[in-house]
């Protein structure tokens, strides 16, 4: 695929954000991002949700306005009745296009086009065969997988392909709340305390290096994905989608660099610089699609951070 015809696509906040800074974040997505899709939806955390939810038609209404492709996304991970009963009212929203991120979601979704979320364990030809039958349009991929990895899967399939090319990496949810549990706090009166962490709490090992990040119940990576020196090795494998996963950096700003590199607008060199200008704490990496420890920088993303 010629990188020029890739869609840029915004994946859905998965931080504790307040309801106005949400709102605003997308009405500037809808207005200014050169983006073509936009994943709305709480996929960490149900307690979230009631937060959120007076202004969610709003920002539905701006971006659906805006002209851009808006995909409803699910729970990562179902842990009572309540979260059920949210994924079947979300699926059963049938004018529009919904991400499953567990397979539940996945089961209400078959028959009509949807999209598999990050979530989903998806690593070989059989499963993408297996969901496409029942539907999927759209693959967004496991962080982990590398490029051969990723090539193989689009070749198995018509169905588009998506990556993420920017943000911390999902990495795991669990039953437990560890911002909750670094407070002191039991889960169930956890405060909402991981809104004292807007990109995630940074996670060190006992020797103090920077290692992971934590996000509620979710764990995610310490560096940022930057698969800007890629993207035209992903287009090649196959790769028609790439996902950024908002930040509190300017991602109106980020999206931007990102859509001139691929239409040529901006030097690979240049793009580089304008992402560390934006990020300026951020530590990027690729390593996984290398095949490599995830945290690492690898190829033309280490030449550059030299």
């Amino acid at each position: 695929m010629d990188l020029s015809n890739a869609k840029l696509t915004m994946g859905p906040v998965l931080f504790n954000w307040k309801p106005e800074t949400w709102r605003d974040f997308y009405f500037r997505v809808a207005d200014e991002a050169p983006v073509d899709t936009v994943y709305i939806g709480e996929v960490v955390c149900s307690k979230r949700q009631p937060f959120f939810e007076p202004v969610f038609p709003e920002v539905l209404e701006r971006l659906l306005s805006s002209g851009k492709e808006v995909v409803l996304s699910t729970m990562a991970l179902i842990m009572n009745k309540r979260e059920m009963q949210s994924v079947r009212d979300i699926a059963g929203m049938d004018d529009m296009l919904v991400e499953a991120n567990d397979v539940s979601g996945a089961a209400l979704l078959a028959g009509r086009p949807h999209v598999i979320g990050p979530f989903v364990n998806i690593y070989n030809e059989g499963t993408v065969a297996y969901f496409a039958d029942k539907g999927a349009k759209r693959f967004a991929l496991p962080v982990e997988l590398p490029l051969a990895s990723i090539g193989k899967l689009a070749e198995a399939t018509d169905a588009e392909m998506e990556v993420q090319a920017f943000g911390r990496l999902p990495l795991a949810v669990s039953a437990r709340c560890y911002h909750a549990r670094h407070h002191g706090l039991h889960k169930d009166g956890c405060q909402f305390v991981c809104d004292k962490s807007p990109d995630g709490m940074d996670l060190d090992t006992l020797d103090g290096e920077a290692f992971l990040a934590v996000n509620g119940i979710q764990t995610m990576s310490y560096t940022y994905a930057n698969l800007i020196g890629d993207l035209d090795s992903l287009a090649g494998a196959g790769v028609s989608h790439f996902r950024l996963s908002p930040h509190s950096c300017d991602m109106v700003a980020v999206a931007q660099t990102f859509r001139d590199y691929m239409d040529g607008r901006a030097e690979l060199g240049d793009a580089y610089e304008r992402l560390e200008d934006l990020c300026p704490e951020a530590v990027f990496s690729n390593g996984y699609l290398y095949g490599r420890e995830g945290y690492l920088a690898e190829g033309r993303l280490a030449e550059m951070a030299e």
